[in-house]
């Protein structure tokens, strides 16, 4: 007797019943890929076998949940509604284990009856109680945990967007045009974005489907800032065909309206608008007519890509159904850490949401960097022409190359067109790099009253070090909101710069000192990379020192690092 409505019904969110999927739509070449059959399972409970069968596994799967079932119910307290959950997120880690794609995380998570954030604790409890998670399995997981989290985030402020964009953000058409936007933003976040957590980003995305929607929008549904940056078509309706065929443009006054009311850089917008906005409009086939895109047809072309996925659907945002979106992540508040001569006792602290506390820590990090350069100042220059040997010319030379290291390895990560995000990026560090520097040259020369370094200053370890350093505090204030770690996240840098850990290691006490604008969260987020690498990172690799592969000594002569 197989449960009812155990599988979705709602038809935005399908389930691929096919037993043939992976099999390029051929019969399956033997029994275990069949369709559960409760003969071949005698052995197991029946109501598990039923559980299986109205999910539609194959034999294979429904034997390896229950290896993993069977281990989970020795710790497990048996009672029917727990049984249920736990059944699921086997079925879940088998299908992981297996690399097959007939089930996906939405499925799954829907049968259990639990939320996303439910289901994804119970997968991490598994691994917590009675370790049998495979680092495929935990892989999985981190990256569903940080997309939800994203997700999330982005949903909560999109919804504080429309009320402030619609004059009656409640009513019917306003619910489909809301419906509309969301799943146009998740077709081209999946379709030209590789990274799903780069919350910046992502946001910038959802800020050009907005502008795309409410410039089609009729003024008169729109709050007055809106309505009034909206600019007449000059094309007459026997030129309508020609202007389908040109590439959409951005209606700038209405973008710098929304970058402005959200906090976010209009130059980065409208670099996304270019480079990855405009050519999924292309590739979409949305810019047909000018009508606004229906939910109904959006969604279809959704279906394709999530039924390809072990994935969540991020349309479940919009059903309403309060375990969705009930269970806000974690909001660490944005504080400004205080001057010196600034009283510790009374920061300014300002309550945010994680899209906000983004974006607002960008825009302080760009503001403290206002008056630096991503040129050596005059005062950098004197120090060079000091050198017994000048380094200028290589110190040049470097950050060029490893600017365009780094923005080649961010556009990896994030998506072909995005690499633009990665130049603009790396300038902040780049301005950074030059000024914490400076700072480190005045310190020593007051300290030491010598005004010669050509032996650090012509040292490139010491160069690429301080550079990553200052990247990795550009790369943590861009994803300061989320409280997990992201594809970006350290020690992706040292990758990317082929730097050895104890070299990174090495400048960040001197950086923290040289730079006292950084605030506490980027701080404790250096001292967390040092932990992470005396702790971990370091003992993997060969030290970049000593070229040893063991543990240096208490005191390594040729590192000259004390542990």
């Amino acid at each position: 007797m197989p449960p009812k409505k155990r599988t979705p019904q709602n038809k935005e969110i399908k389930q691929n019943n096919s037993t043939f999927d992976n099999n390029n739509g051929k019969p399956p070449s033997n029994t275990d890929d069949l369709v559960v059959s409760p003969s071949k399972h005698k052995d197991k409970e029946v109501d598990f076998v039923d559980f299986c069968k109205d999910l539609h596994v194959t034999n294979s799967i429904c034997n390896h949940a229950w290896s993993i079932w069977k281990k989970v119910s020795e710790s497990v307290e048996k009672m029917p509604d727990t049984n249920t959950k736990h059944w699921a997120a086997c079925l879940f880690v088998a299908v992981i284990d297996m690399d097959v794609s007939t089930l996906g995380f939405t499925v799954v998570q829907k049968a259990a009856g639990l939320s996303i954030k439910q289901f994804l604790e119970v997968l991490r409890n598994l691994d917590v109680n009675i370790d049998i998670i495979s680092p495929k399995v935990n892989t999985a997981v981190s990256r569903l945990e940080k997309k939800y989290d994203v997700y999330l985030a982005l949903y909560q402020k999109f919804e504080k967007i429309w009320n402030d964009i619609y004059t009656q953000a409640s009513d019917a058409e306003s619910t489909e045009i809301f419906k509309s936007i969301w799943v146009m933003f998740l077709l081209a976040k999946g379709s030209f974005l590789q990274t799903e957590d780069d919350l910046v980003i992502s946001f910038q995305l959802l800020v050009c489907v907005l502008e795309f929607f409410i410039k089609r929008i009729s003024p008169s549904l729109l709050k007055s800032q809106y309505s009034t940056k909206l600019t007449p078509t000059r094309s007459s309706r026997r030129n309508q065909s020609k202007a389908k065929q040109r590439p959409p443009e951005a209606n700038e006054p209405l973008l710098e309206v929304l970058c402005k009311e959200n906090e976010c850089s209009l130059d980065e917008v409208k670099n996304l608008y270019e480079t990855v906005f405009c050519p999924f409009l292309e590739s979409s086939g949305v810019l047909k007519t000018q009508d606004l895109p229906k939910f109904e047809e959006l969604s279809l072309k959704f279906e394709d890509a999530f039924l390809k996925t072990k994935d969540f659907d991020g349309r479940l945002f919009l059903n309403g159904e309060e375990q969705c979106h009930q269970e806000k992540p974690d909001i660490p508040q944005v504080e400004s850490t205080p001057k010196k001569s600034v009283s510790l006792e009374s920061p300014l602290v300002v309550p945010q949401t994680p899209v906000r506390a983004t974006l607002y820590s960008v825009q302080q990090l760009k503001v403290s960097l206002t008056s630096a350069s991503d040129q050596p100042s005059d005062t950098l220059m004197t120090y060079f022409k000091n050198c017994t040997v000048n380094p200028t010319e290589e110190i040049i030379k470097r950050a060029e190359r490893l600017g365009e290291e780094f923005s080649q390895a961010f556009a990896q990560v994030v998506g072909p067109g995005c690499s633009v995000h990665g130049n603009q990026r790396f300038a902040l560090g780049l301005r950074l790099y030059y000024r914490v520097m400076e700072s480190m040259l005045k310190s020593e020369e007051k300290r030491l009253s010598v005004q010669n370094f050509s032996k650090l200053l012509n040292d490139s370890t010491f160069h690429t070090s301080l550079l990553a350093c200052s990247l990795e505090v550009v790369m943590a204030t861009y994803r300061s909101g989320l409280s997990t770690d992201t594809d970006l996240s350290f020690p992706w840098l040292l990758g990317v710069f082929r730097l050895h850990s104890f070299d990174f290691y090495k400048v960040i006490e001197s950086f923290i000192k040289a730079e006292p604008s950084l605030n506490r969260d980027i701080v404790k987020h250096l001292e967390r990379c040092e932990h992470m690498i005396i702790e971990n990172i370091a003992w993997k690799t060969v030290s970049a020192g000593c070229g040893r592969r063991r543990r240096c000594s208490g005191n390594c002569e040729v590192c000259d690092t004390r542990f």
